[in-house]
């Protein structure tokens, strides 16, 4: 049996610093594909030297156009002379540095020595670009544009704006507006006349209440200043970037100094005119309040509180598999963190990172604002895998972006349900647009006959609603973790929970003349477990997170959860079926459903009773049956991969399988095969693939520490010959951290101690 530990032992000092995983690189990138990230609060950019060039690609939360794509906000483009990065350039080295949240370039010409710094402040959209050099420099920095003139998209490029694929009208990208301001360039885009909103809404019969949906793309204005002491105007450029055309404007230094600073101060806005946005920028632009050095300073501090909050050493050599993952886990948190502070959740398919997609697809020309999936539409099974990492790494503050994308929206998915089936309850579908209505591709704009209004008319994700579940979910889960206050989000949790049993009780209705079966249960029909299970009865995905959800709903103090809105949630409890078992070349394993017409994908929703939701897996009864769920309960055989969404890794770790945990987690955390190593994808999404990563990181967390009930089961799938050091959160507002090596547990520290007797060790775990 495993020993429960109840002791906490001082160890020596670690080798292993985060500084160890900081990624460098000794020559200029070929493309864009092969830059490096940097960012911070909401703020991404693509940092790369090609062709004696410093260039910047500019990122920010919250940018959607009128075709609800996510447009970037243009491309900085720096040059020197003397030239550092040129053919006579020596001694080059461009790092990012992980605990200070910044990229350093260094290079020399001649005897010139030349240290550019470029880092993004945490606390205000402002990026910074710093020259220092070791004698007098001059520099010319470009603002490229290449939204210049009203544009038709293709066919194939409508993917960027989902809504507008097979649309029966164009979808036109319409222009920015660039312009030099005195001894700066300003930039913006401003949302005019119809928009993917009037469009959806169109399409999906809901004009009637048009004006009482809310609208986050009218007159939305983003954009930005460049400037920096000492720089003037020196006229416009046209060029070409991979396949795109663009109009670049220069600025360039009066004089060569030592030292230059460039930054781009970012604006975004839903303002009434432009004039107020214009000031609003310029606030930012001018406030007295800007420090760059203070601001630095503070930006550093914010990063290694971030830091310090959790970490996951593997100490094993230097490049080899095992290393890759640990120092894989904490890259890809750093992506992460450059988006802890946007109005918008971090976008699953490429996050604040995409490039011109021509470098991943050549057979996609298209501009650096495309990305695969859409931009202001999300898709929910692969965003919940960026956001439930966040929980064991204690980054909490950062769940609040994806948690106020559904509270937002919450008005109208009720109206949708009100207006389609006369229900007070939200019906979130699985591809939604940002302002909660079902995107309009997967509505189908070549419905059939027999679709209902209401209801998407696809193949893959019809009556595909309990995804929001996992972010309710999460909710509780916040409030387990770190004791937050959850009650501005019941209202979501509530409605969507009486969405399933108000629309289930009148389907059956319609069917059979009464709400429930025989035994007094809900009849999930139709229903679909994922995209996978179709035409499915009782499916196994949802009838797990309405349980996780009504548990976790209820197990909430009376302080979150008067006690007089119990008996209702206590009731819809009792009234959910059992999940189904079948039997498999006599197996007893887990079944996706009680009954089901097609396998249309391949997810394994039999198995998301043990990952999401912890119903089944390490410390629970009928372990084994899940474990023969793993092994024998599959329909096909790509319903195992390692890319993008699956959860091969996670479920194994959650079963106590070690050597398949161990070895999938290889596959997932292992270096992309691009320059940057967690530049995974495209996957089933695109480059980078933030939810490849996110659910690579529970993999990891889960095979180190698994809270089950009160049970701190740690190591529970940890290979013994893997040396680590790391620190979790758990339930409770509970810190775990621990180092093993040679499978001999060296340190461990419960924080509160009174924890410490709640920790359970497996067998081979040395003291």
């Amino acid at each position: 049996m495993p020993v429960v530990l109840v002791w906490v032992m001082a160890g020596c000092a670690w080798a292993t610093e985060l500084s160890d995983h900081n990624v460098g690189w000794d020559s200029p990138s070929a493309n864009a594909l092969a830059s490096m990230p940097c960012g911070g609060g909401d703020v991404g950019l693509n940092v790369w030297v090609e062709d004696g060039d410093l260039l910047i690609y500019l990122s920010r939360s919250g940018t959607f156009d009128e075709l609800n794509g996510m447009p970037k906000l243009g491309r900085l483009r720096v040059r020197f002379d003397p030239n550092p990065f040129g053919t006579e350039a020596v001694e080059f080295r461009q790092e990012l540095r992980l605990r200070e949240g910044d990229v350093v370039l260094q290079a020399k010409v001649g005897e010139v020595d030349v240290r550019l710094e470029v880092w993004v402040d945490v606390n205000r959209p402002v990026a910074h670009v710093v020259a220092h050099s070791s004698a007098p420099i001059s520099l010319v920095a470009t603002y490229e544009n290449w939204r210049m003139e009203p544009r038709e998209q293709g066919a194939n490029e409508r993917g960027a704006n989902r809504s507008y694929q097979d649309a029966p009208e164009p979808a036109v990208v319409r222009p920015d507006v660039v312009e030099f301001v005195g001894e700066a360039v300003r930039f913006y885009h401003r949302n005019e006349g119809r928009t993917a909103f009037d469009l959806v809404v169109e399409q999906q019969g809901l004009d009637p209440v048009k004006d009482e949906l809310w609208n986050p793309l009218e007159h939305l204005t983003f954009g930005g200043e460049l400037s920096g002491a000492g720089l003037v105007p020196d006229g416009t450029v046209e060029g070409v970037y991979a396949s795109t055309p663009y109009r670049g404007w220069r600025l360039r230094s009066e004089r060569a100094a030592t030292d230059h600073a460039l930054q781009v101060t970012m604006h975004v806005a839903q303002a009434p005119s432009l004039e107020e946005w214009v000031a609003g920028l310029a606030e930012r632009v001018h406030a007295a309040a800007i420090d760059p050095a203070r601001d630095r300073q503070a930006t550093q501090a914010w990063w290694a509180q971030f830091w310090d909050r959790s970490h996951v050493f593997i100490d094993e050599p230097i490049g080899s598999p095992a290393w890759q993952v640990g120092r894989n886990y904490q890259v890809f948190r750093y992506q992460l963190g450059t988006n802890a502070r946007g109005d918008y959740p971090t976008k699953f398919n490429g996050g604040l990172f995409t490039v011109d997609p021509e470098f991943t697809d050549p057979q996609l020309p298209f501009s650096p604002d495309y990305r695969r999936w859409g931009g202001g539409s999300f898709t929910a099974q692969n965003q919940r895998l960026v956001y439930w990492p966040m929980l064991a790494s204690g980054d909490f503050d950062m769940m609040r972006p994806q948690f106020e994308f559904y509270r937002r929206a919450l008005g109208n998915a009720e109206m949708r349900s009100r207006e389609y089936w006369g229900i007070d309850g939200a019906s979130f579908t699985e591809q939604i647009e940002n302002f909660g209505l079902p995107v309009a591709y997967e509505y189908n704009w070549h419905r059939s006959a027999e679709a209902l209004p209401g209801i998407e008319d696809s193949d893959w994700v019809n009556y595909q609603w309990d995804t929001v579940f996992e972010f309710c979910g999460m909710i509780l889960e916040t409030h387990r973790y770190a004791g937050a206050d959850v009650r501005d989000y019941l209202p979501l949790i509530e409605s969507c929970l009486h969405f399933y049993d108000a629309f289930y009780q009148a389907e059956a209705v319609q069917r059979t003349g009464r709400p429930l079966d025989d035994d007094g249960k809900l009849i999930l029909f139709p229903g679909t477990a994922n995209e996978t299970y179709k035409d499915a009865l009782n499916p196994t995905s949802t009838l797990a997170a309405l349980r996780g959800v009504l548990t976790g709903l209820l197990a909430l103090p009376a302080d979150q959860l008067p006690n007089d809105r119990r008996g209702g949630w206590e009731r819809m409890l009792a009234r959910l079926p059992e999940i189904g078992r079948r039997d498999v070349d006599g197996h007893e394993v887990i079944a996706p459903a009680w009954s089901w017409s097609r396998v249309q994908n391949v997810e394994l929703p039999q198995l998301y009773p043990v990952y999401p939701w912890r119903q089944y897996g390490v410390g629970q009864p009928d372990l084994q049956v899940a474990r023969n769920t793993w092994h024998y309960g599959f329909d096909r055989p790509d319903q195992k991969q390692i890319v993008s969404w699956h959860q091969d890794a996670i479920f194994c770790a959650r079963l106590g399988l070690t050597a398949e945990a161990a070895e999938l987690t290889l596959q997932k955390m292992g270096d992309s095969g691009r320059r940057f190593p967690t530049w995974w994808g495209p996957g089933h999404d695109w480059v980078p693939d933030h939810n490849w990563g996110g659910s690579g990181m529970i993999g990891v967390q889960e095979m180190l520490l698994q809270p089950v009930g009160d049970a701190l089961y740690l190591l529970p799938a940890w290979p013994v010959d893997w040396d680590v050091d790391f620190k979790l959160h758990a339930p409770g507002q509970t810190t775990v951290e621990a180092r093993l090596v040679d499978g001999r547990l060296e340190h461990l520290q419960v924080t509160p101690a009174s924890r410490a007797k709640d920790v359970v060790l497996p067998d081979w775990v040395r003291r």
